[in-house]
């Protein structure tokens, strides 16, 4: 294969001239699972082209069928989950994940994804890649099941950085609708902010704050901006954009996923409690199929770190291959559709709405690297 430079954030691509960089040892389950989700996602994607970083020795052999499509970068190293991200950064450039992010930095390709420790991805990610000018603080985004013609809506941020003010959040907004616009093709998303109410005497200042800066830029901003909601709206058709916190934000993504899981467990006891139960699961085998393809999370798998010059998807650390291959779908349709460089484009004309409305939008660029709040996943 090939290589291809073109520089971050370019134009949208060819989805024949796509390059997407996978970390191979970043998952719970192993390089193994992760080339078979390789191996399904190429299957489904004529054209596409990956490199894949690793140990050379280990990866050979798991690869000989897979074709001049995959190349593999021989990185030794591996980072743990339980690696703290400020060691990463000291002692992390000869691992995989590293490795997957530089060659996005260098032009080689348009969009990286890892199971790795996110702490760790964030933090290499912010270092190799740096923010785009105006991003105080990054987000992670992901899309949650909903009742929209979509059936999904974003939220932002879910685990990114605990904090996020008045300012962050307007430049939160602006990066949701644009992940709406590509991953979605919403033309013209419904942004909501969440709260404990949707009264806008409810919530804390920054929330108050927010909620003006929201009004005044959503015509310019070519959004619907549709006020507070709560967290029964997040899986509802009244919004496609929810924004919070990153603290709010993971928290509710993880008691997202634990209900759904509870849901898929209650339901296959409930159709095997007696003989009864198992005909009438007989005559309804197709509903729960139904029920499980919409809220199975690995095929909405990959939270796509926003506010980076380059795009970066964070898949499940125990993914399983369909896992492994949303997420590279998912990172092949941004990278075709040159991502990257219009949400730079909307960050920046979040800046001047900010400057316009009578702040500095929290914007300067980014000239250092703040490590993120340590966590694994």
């Amino acid at each position: 294969m090939t290589d291809s430079r073109p520089s971050i954030g370019s134009a949208p691509a060819q989805a024949d001239g796509v390059v997407i960089s996978l970390d191979a040892m970043g998952g719970d389950k192993g390089p193994q699972v992760v080339v078979a989700g390789l191996e399904a996602f190429l299957a489904e994607t004529p054209g596409a082209r990956v490199l894949l970083h690793g140990p050379e020795q280990v990866l050979t052999p798991l690869v000989r069928k897979l074709g001049d499509r995959v190349r593999i970068v021989h990185a030794p190293g591996a980072v743990a989950m339980t690696d703290k991200p400020s060691q990463v950064m000291r002692t992390g450039k000869d691992t995989s994940m590293w490795s997957a992010v530089d060659v996005v930095r260098d032009g080689r390709a348009q969009a990286v994804v890892s199971c790795g420790n996110t702490g760790a991805l964030m933090a290499v990610s912010m270092l190799r890649l740096r923010k785009v000018p105006g991003v105080n603080r990054p987000a992670i985004a992901c899309l949650w099941p909903s009742r929209n013609p979509t059936r999904f809506n974003v939220m932002l941020d879910v685990g990114a950085d605990i904090r996020a003010d008045a300012e962050d959040l307007l430049v939160y907004a602006l990066m949701g609708t644009s992940y709406a616009r590509q991953g979605l093709g919403i033309a013209r998303p419904r942004v909501g902010l969440l709260n404990v109410g949707t009264e806008e005497h409810k919530g804390r200042q920054e929330l108050k704050d927010a909620l003006e800066l929201m009004q005044e830029a959503a015509p310019k901003g070519e959004f619907d901006f549709v006020g507070f909601v709560e967290g029964s709206d997040i899986p509802s058709n009244r919004v496609d954009v929810i924004v919070t916190d990153g603290f709010t934000g993971n928290v509710a993504l993880k008691t997202g996923e634990g209900t759904a899981t509870l849901i898929a467990g209650l339901l296959r006891e409930a159709l095997n409690l007696g003989p009864l139960s198992k005909i009438g699961a007989l005559f309804s085998m197709r509903a729960p199929d139904r029920l499980r393809l919409r809220i199975d999370p690995r095929r909405v798998n990959g939270g796509v770190f926003l506010g980076l010059n380059g795009t970066v998807i964070k898949s499940h650390g125990s993914a399983d291959a369909t896992g492994v291959a949303a997420a590279l779908t998912l990172a092949h349709r941004l990278a075709t559709a040159g991502f990257a460089g219009r949400l730079a484009a909307r960050v920046a004309s979040a800046v001047a709405l900010a400057q316009d409305n009578g702040t500095d939008g929290g914007a300067t660029p980014a000239t250092g690297v703040e490590a993120p709040q340590e966590q694994q996943r």
